[in-house]
């Protein structure tokens, strides 16, 4: 058992939206408290998936997830757990006593709804009672709502997939996010005057509408205004392969290889087929032109 005392917040945090950010406030609150460091526990695969059978469609894959708890929160360790059949058959009180025993922990902050261990026993409910035979402290936040909805990723996933993404930013409290290694692509954009980057939308993360966004780009410590287009490029590509192509305004260079964070902050229009490309070139201007206007009156 670790020397070190540590508050961790209890969850999966797909998103890590409003409702996450009541917990991970609490949990470094609690720990500045206690003189303890601040930790939060996740898993690498939903559990859904075991226990259900059920593909869910993440709103960010692990590293998203732990970028955000970083950058955005400051959190001081991040507990990955590999959620699979031995894990998913594990009393509720050993996993909890392990989490204690292993970390230190002296505090343990969930949501009203979490549930663990085998069966969903474990009940926020119960975890307090067991908190208390273990002499550890507890807090349960309750639901957070926003415009009278609760803040869930269910609901978060669904603006997402219907290109809403300026009320799913609100109930994320933060720009939703993709982030990937820049890879080759077939370099139309340079042929219409707004080269673009190529990325890929992980494995199980839920894709946008297809269409037009204004976006933001951070690469190599800097910050760019951006145009991202997601969708199957129906004027140009005859395989229908989904691609996340950006334009980044006002940069010139390579990123071939670059780690790249890409920030939505607006649908601009749906992806559609235009009849040649001198039209593809007259829109994608006016994308440009709409996305500069977007930003500006943010300013």
């Amino acid at each position: 058992m670790t020397d070190e005392k540590t508050v961790i917040a209890l969850g999966f945090f797909d998103g890590v939206h409003l409702g996450h950010a009541a917990l991970i406030n609490k949990t470094r609150a609690r720990a500045a408290e206690l003189g303890a460091s601040s930790a939060v526990l996740t898993f690498d695969v939903h559990p859904e998936k075991l226990i259900r059978g059920v593909e869910i469609p993440l709103i960010n894959n692990a590293v998203g997830r732990a970028d955000i708890l970083r950058r955005l929160f400051d959190v001081d360790e991040i507990v990955s757990v590999h959620f699979d059949e031995e894990t998913m058959h594990t009393p509720w009180r050993d996993f909890i006593r392990s989490l204690v025993i292993g970390l230190g922990v002296a505090h343990l902050v969930m949501g009203h709804d979490f549930h663990c261990g085998y069966r969903g026993e474990g009940t926020a409910e119960r975890i307090v009672e067991y908190c208390k035979e273990l002499g550890i402290g507890y807090d349960v936040i309750p639901e957070v709502k926003k415009d009278g909805i609760t803040v869930s990723s269910t609901y978060i996933r669904k603006l997402i997939s219907e290109g809403n993404i300026r009320r799913a930013n609100e109930f994320l409290g933060h720009p939703h996010i993709l982030m990937d290694t820049v890879r080759d692509g077939c370099k139309l954009g340079r042929g219409l005057g707004a080269p673009t980057i190529n990325m890929q939308f992980p494995r199980g993360v839920v894709v946008p509408r297809y269409g037009v966004y204004a976006t933001k780009a951070f690469f190599d410590n800097s910050e760019h205004i951006a145009v991202t287009n997601i969708g199957v490029k129906p004027t140009v590509n005859m395989d229908n392969k989904l691609s996340v192509e950006t334009h980044i305004l006002d940069f010139e260079g390579e990123l071939y290889g670059c780690p790249v964070r890409l920030e939505f902050y607006e649908f601009l229009r749906p992806e559609e087929k235009f009849n040649n490309l001198e039209e593809l070139k007259a829109q994608i201007a006016r994308d440009i032109d709409a996305a500069r206007a977007y930003f500006k009156q943010l300013a």
